[in-house]
């Protein structure tokens, strides 16, 4: 069961707490980092560990929450730049619902078509003037292994954003229950203890 070994990879995962900010290290050498709103224990930002080429520095992944800022040194080295207009899209955890904002999107709400296929198990977006297209995966369902129904999903668009509301099934509501737990049980690292160095 997906569910599972999730579940199971979590528990045994080396594990260490800054206040609200817990980091975990998988036995596979994975790493991933998770910030929690202490008011409302969702996650507020997640972000895996990923490195690309030999030798290269590692670079954060964003899974939720806004993505890393992109500064100017990128363009000095390629000399392109991505258009501030480009369709940016981010993702959220509310208590009840997965939500994705994909902004500069200025279409009407009419022109947008948003479908849970269940061949890629993935969120497709499209508008009818076939000026954007996107497939939004949902790694929270890929990891308990559920699939996507079409009827949980609801969309609205606002000042330019299209937002994208997946409601929560039962079993991903149950297994953010038990990693919580499983979170809560951790001491909290002090100011004045010494974080290990890597």
């Amino acid at each position: 069961m997906a569910s599972q070994s999730w579940l199971t990879a979590i528990s045994n995962s080396e594990k260490t707490c800054i206040i609200q900010d817990v980091h975990f290290k998988f036995s596979d050498g994975q790493e991933m980092v998770e910030e929690y709103n202490l008011e409302t224990n969702v996650v507020v930002r997640r972000a895996w560990k990923v490195t690309k080429k030999f030798g290269s520095q590692p670079k954060w992944e964003v899974e939720i929450g806004d993505p890393e800022p992109c500064f100017q040194e990128d363009m000095e080295n390629s000399g392109i730049k991505e258009s501030s207009t480009a369709p940016t899209t981010t993702a959220r955890i509310t208590k009840n619902c997965l939500e994705w904002r994909i902004r500069n999107l200025p279409y009407p709400i009419d022109n947008y078509t948003v479908l849970a296929s269940q061949d890629d198990n993935c969120i497709i977006v499209k508008t009818k003037n076939k000026k954007f297209f996107k497939k939004i995966r949902v790694p929270d369902l890929e990891r308990i292994g559920v699939k996507l129904e079409q009827d949980k999903i609801d969309y609205s668009h606002k000042f330019n954003t299209l937002i994208i509301s997946y409601k929560k099934p039962p079993q991903l509501i149950l297994s953010e229950k038990l990693i919580l737990e499983e979170v809560n049980k951790l001491k909290s690292v002090k100011e004045n203890d010494q974080c290990k160095q890597s």
